[in-house]
């Protein structure tokens, strides 16, 4: 193999792997396929998989081909041993996550009726706790360092700190990286602010955490995108269920498309599935159209029950 032949394939291989940073968990969802509300008590399946923000995007990444490499933090309890392994079997890279002696691995749980979500409770507490501890493979010259920036894609999901989402929005270390950023849930959807006030990322939210951040409410994605846009954001994709997904950019303007209608048959997710679908897409060279079209197939095939491939 000639030089130039070694150099070509090396930079194929950097440009398939992508850093999830964030959450990596326990999911324990209970899943009934009538509806339910408050009170209820009803039969139905509990199931327990990995999970989390950054651990359902390196998932997805996987399937579609690409190389996701974890950044986050896992106990030394039997849990996250069976975690780590779990990692391994799905294609995510785990050699640089933080394994700490002193938390538990952390975990989400969740209940969802035949109408939706009905209630879910997320403990990343381990990872805000291990705090910039888990940001070090990018500090250290192992991946990157502050004099020679990593280059490549991160996703990263809103269970991170505020502080520390706002460290990566500034920090040299992060000035080269092409950021993919999403809230985790709509109670975390501020700590994004960061990266409105710095210009920086693309930002993946659903209608509620648009006007979380913009302070007020949206009746439809496009009128959140450019809303964003005008709070500072780089770029965003803002999803409406069933309803619409948007795409906008300081650099044009935004363009809007509608989900294929499907049955519903799980929730948790689908967001997940579509920022990593998207991420995908865009790896493979397909243009704005494309791309938000590819994400929004992959997330109805999600919440249809099959697999997105």
């Amino acid at each position: 193999m000639t030089q130039d032949n070694a150099t070509s394939l090396a930079s194929r291989d950097d440009a398939a792997q992508v850093l999830c940073i964030g959450s990596v968990l326990w999911d324990i969802i209970g899943r009934c396929p009538a509806e339910m509300r408050r009170g209820s008590d009803m039969p139905g399946r509990i199931t327990r998989l990995p999970g989390g923000v950054a651990m359902n995007i390196a998932m997805t990444l996987a399937r579609f081909g690409l190389k996701p490499n974890l950044l986050s933090a896992v106990g030394r309890d039997p849990e996250g041993d069976e975690l780590i392994a779990a990692c391994a079997h799905l294609g995510c890279r785990t050699d640089h996550i933080y394994r700490s002696e002193d938390l538990p691995t952390d975990r989400y749980m969740a209940v969802e009726g035949g109408n939706g979500l009905i209630a879910a409770i997320a403990d990343a507490h381990s990872l805000e706790a291990a705090g910039d501890k888990i940001l070090r493979p990018l500090m250290d010259g192992t991946l990157g360092s502050r004099e020679a920036p990593y280059q490549g894609a991160i996703a990263l999901d809103g269970n991170l700190t505020l502080s520390l989402l706002a460290e990566i929005a500034s920090d040299p270390a992060f000035s080269k990286a092409n950021l993919h950023v999403a809230p985790a849930s709509p109670g975390k959807a501020e700590r994004l602010r960061p990266f409105l006030n710095a210009t920086r990322g693309t930002l993946y939210v659903n209608l509620e955490e648009a006007g979380l951040l913009c302070q007020t409410t949206f009746t439809n994605s496009e009128q959140a995108a450019l809303a964003l846009i005008a709070r500072g954001a780089a770029r965003v994709l803002v999803t409406d269920g069933g309803a619409s997904a948007s795409e906008a950019s300081v650099a044009g303007d935004a363009i809007t498309q509608h989900p294929p209608r499907v049955s519903v048959a799980r929730v948790t997710g689908a967001g997940d599935t579509f920022m990593a679908a998207h991420i995908a897409a865009e790896a493979r060279g397909e243009d704005r159209q494309a791309a938000l079209a590819s994400a929004l197939q992959a997330a109805a095939t999600y919440v249809s029950g099959d697999s997105p491939l």
